[in-house]
């Protein structure tokens, strides 16, 4: 069975990235409540709407702008930055103190993400095998499931017994190693006009895999 070899990298990256922050998806909520000055369950809900919402209303307008720009160096670029900043900021959650701090962290992170997402889904959408696109979505979402699923699990288990702050570190640079990956397929990634770009045929990059 052969995926484009665009389609593959943006699946292994989105995959080791998404497990990345799922290992602390279980633990965020106790996390605040337990390790922050001031924490408590309204903080986290605060922190869980800024980032939905920054997210949300920066995302559209950052895609329009992204699709009336011809070649797909800008959408490349956007998702490594988005990327990396959202490794980083995750990071950065081992070191938080106040309340003020998990806020500011949400929000920089929500303009990450609202960065990257709309850049993956743009170039993974012109590189889909044709005739073969609700096999390519099933296998990215099958990959972030299970990914995420599994990391969770690990993530509970880890901090019964080391650290939230070394679990944050560990999801923040595994994240970075994640949000690298791209740039090993960058050339076949960028097209000078992505508006000419058609989905490619199953085994058109066969002799690149």
């Amino acid at each position: 069975m052969h995926i484009n070899q665009v389609v593959k990298t943006l699946i292994f990256s989105d995959l080791i990235f998404n497990a990345a922050l799922g290992l602390t998806a279980p633990i965020f909520a106790i996390f605040v409540t337990g390790q922050i000055h001031g924490g408590s369950v309204r903080v986290v809900g605060f922190a869980v709407g800024i980032y939905w919402i920054f997210k949300s209303l920066l995302q559209v307008p950052l895609a329009h702008w992204l699709d009336k720009n011809h070649g797909e160096i800008d959408d490349f670029w956007f998702l490594e930055i988005g990327l990396m900043v959202m490794s980083v900021g995750t990071l950065f959650f081992a070191f938080v103190k106040e309340p003020w701090h998990i806020y500011l962290l949400q929000a920089i992170n929500a303009i990450a993400m609202a960065m990257a997402i709309p850049a993956w889904c743009g170039i993974f959408t012109r590189h889909i095998d044709k005739g073969r696109e609700a096999f390519d979505w099933s296998l990215e979402s099958t990959a972030i499931g299970l990914g995420v699923g599994i990391a969770g699990v690990l993530g509970g288990l880890y901090v019964s017994h080391f650290s939230f702050q070394s679990l944050y570190v560990l999801s923040g640079t595994i994240a970075l190693v994640g949000g690298l990956i791209p740039l090993l397929a960058k050339n076949r990634m960028i097209s000078p006009d992505k508006h000419n770009l058609s989905p490619s045929p199953v085994g058109k990059f066969d002799k690149l895999a």
